[in-house]
């Protein structure tokens, strides 16, 4: 009975490889892009891409254990979920308010150790942000929101209250 056992899961781990889901992979920079509206330095564009991008933009760098199932439902979850929240890639698409949130939260999630996550930086151990290099992103948020204040009337950088617009 045991055999029988161990014979039917493994064969339906071999069936569940067939099914993978579709990658996240951009061919090329969205013009929605997070740079075609605010500067995003060279220094900036590293730390993003070793600790944001894979889960935050349209194109993620999969690792080795992507390809194999149930792994990669779950990898690609957990990815939708993290664009879901903030996309990079989608960000000039967002209402002047919700760029203004969104730079909030990426402070607040960074200043309370919740980015990035410690499932990914556990496997990802270059994805830890040092305290210069929080620093270095705090600050820049924190200079796009200045800019967003100098040239957007105060009442449009806050999200009005009541049921929420349809999402594009």
């Amino acid at each position: 009975m045991k055999k029988k056992i161990f014979i039917v899961l493994v064969v339906l781990i071999v069936v569940i490889q067939f099914f993978k889901p579709a990658k996240n992979l951009s061919t090329s920079k969205s013009p929605n892009d997070i740079s075609s509206v605010y500067n995003v330095p060279e220094n900036i564009g590293v730390i993003l891409d070793k600790a944001c991008n894979d889960c935050h933009t349209n194109n993620t760098v999969y690792p080795w254990y992507a390809e194999i199932q149930p792994v990669a439902w779950w990898l690609n979850n957990h990815i939708e979920e993290g664009k879901e929240e903030l996309n990079f890639s989608e960000f000039a698409s967002y209402s002047p308010a919700r760029q203004y949130r969104k730079l909030e939260e990426v402070k607040k999630q960074i200043d309370e150790g919740e980015m990035p996550i410690s499932s990914y930086t556990l496997i990802h151990t270059n994805a830890k942000l040092t305290d210069a290099e929080k620093q270095t992103l705090l600050s820049w948020t924190e200079g796009i929101r200045t800019e967003m204040k100098a040239k957007y009337p105060a009442d449009s950088l806050v999200i009005k209250k009541g049921p929420r617009p349809p999402e594009e």
